[in-house]
């Protein structure tokens, strides 16, 4: 565990499905179409990548057959991006929602130019940058819409600036489209566009106010603003959602790279899983895919690391991970690295869920401001998430169900008395210490 892997991305296809039929929200969402495997365009004799060709309306950016095979170089295919410029962001401005997720029957994605994005980001000056990943730098844009929407206003973007000298960035920004240009849930970051020019790759996201989750735990400086618990219980719930929609396709996706860094937050802290680079779907006839180990340390799975299977359980261990750092503010592989523990089942039982410790290794920055006895439950569920054998693991569906729970025990109130009189007790025993 204390060993970290440089993201690769096996270059294996990602796939999409069709719409979903959406009265159905506790079984799996239909998928008639399978994923195709998604080609780029070759220009001429050179396999560099070129500006996609419209014609015209909006098509499908997914072909129903699956005959072909992926092919980064884009060996004899025809372009695989159109849409019209009446894009995706002309659907995201009218805040077009599905409560329970949707699989949209056209990506519909904007081909953005690079001078629209230069012109955005103020030719992708520094102070623009809103931060860097494994894949590219990723800056703060505000895009001059062509009036096709109602409210006419500019609009603020994301813009992701990949590395196009690696297969590893190329296959990003495949995987990227291939999953965000089609799926549409409150808990996944909308992608508006795409770009591809002078042999850079680009990406469009909406822009997300709070910024990530990472930030909000272990960033310093004055901007950095504590999660009250009840902030961190919704941002749990926001995170199992998105990954219970994920799981419950009837073409399974697995995300693969859940850490707080990918977890993004809007201006009322509803939390949205971002950066699907490294996402992969489960083929029908199998339990697991066999891959590369890939991610970041601490929030891969035990069965992934030693084996390259990757099963879907294999992100609950990486929620399970988030969990606990959401609870006790500390980073769970340094906890590993210091040597306080063995491994993180030990440490949970040993500091999480004994009463005489818990306490003390809660974040500081929740004040003593939570219910203890829910903080507790949190605890057990992550416990439950993080068990080596991948089979005893609840599933996302399951750890759901049982943060809605939770939920509506910490609205009671009851509770509310009971996290009172803690944060109370907390002052108190201050006061006599004479702080």
């Amino acid at each position: 565990m204390g060993n970290c892997w440089s993201l690769q991305s096996s270059g294996d296809p990602p796939s999409s499905n069709t719409a979903p039929n959406t009265n159905n929200q506790s079984g799996s969402i239909p998928l008639s179409t399978g994923l195709s495997n998604l080609r780029l365009i070759k220009n001429g004799n050179s396999s560099s990548l070129g500006r996609s060709s419209y014609s015209g309306g909006n098509s499908r950016l997914f072909s129903s057959s699956s005959s072909s095979n992926n092919n980064i170089s884009g060996n004899n295919t025809s372009t695989s991006f159109r849409g019209s410029e009446n894009s995706q962001i002309s659907r995201v401005r009218e805040d077009e929602e599905f409560p329970y997720g949707q699989i949209l029957d056209a990506a519909n994605l904007k081909d953005f130019t690079l001078a629209e994005l230069k012109a955005a980001t103020r030719n992708f000056r520094s102070d623009n940058i809103l931060g860097e990943g494994g894949f590219g730098i990723v800056y703060k844009g505000l895009f001059k819409e062509r009036a096709t929407s109602k409210r006419n206003e500019d609009l603020t973007i994301a813009v992701k600036r990949l590395n196009s000298h690696s297969i590893q960035g190329f296959a990003e920004w495949q995987s990227e489209v291939n999953f965000l240009g089609r799926l549409s849930h409150p808990n996944l970051v909308k992608l508006l566009g795409f770009g591809r020019e002078d042999g850079e790759l680009f990406l469009v996201y909406e822009f997300l106010h709070r910024g990530s989750l990472d930030n909000h735990l272990f960033g310093r400086g004055s901007n950095v603003r504590p999660l009250s618990w009840d902030r961190r219980l919704k941002i749990m719930i926001g995170a199992a959602r998105g990954l219970n929609f994920l799981h419950s396709l009837e073409k399974k996706i697995i995300y693969r790279d859940l850490k707080p860094s990918n977890i993004l937050l809007d201006k009322e802290y509803t939390a949205k899983l971002s950066d699907f680079g490294l996402a992969r779907s489960l083929p029908d006839d199998h339990t697991h895919v066999s891959t590369r180990v890939v991610g970041t340390c601490g929030y891969a799975a035990p069965e992934y690391i030693t084996t390259g299977h990757l099963y879907v359980k294999s992100d609950v261990y990486g929620f399970g991970i988030v969990l606990l750092e959401i609870l006790t503010g500390k980073r769970m592989v340094e906890i590993l690295r210091f040597g306080e523990s063995k491994s993180f089942d030990d440490w949970v039982k040993s500091n999480l869920l004994n009463r005489a410790k818990s306490r003390c290794n809660m974040d500081a920055k929740l004040e003593g401001k939570y219910p203890p006895n829910l903080a507790s439950k949190v605890a057990q569920l992550a416990l439950k998430c993080i068990q080596p054998d991948h089979k005893v693991r609840p599933s996302m569906k399951e750890v759901l169900e049982t943060l809605e729970s939770i939920e509506a025990a910490n609205e009671k109130p009851a509770d509310n008395i009971k996290r009172t009189t803690n944060s109370t007790a907390v002052q108190l025993h201050g006061l006599l210490d004479g702080s």
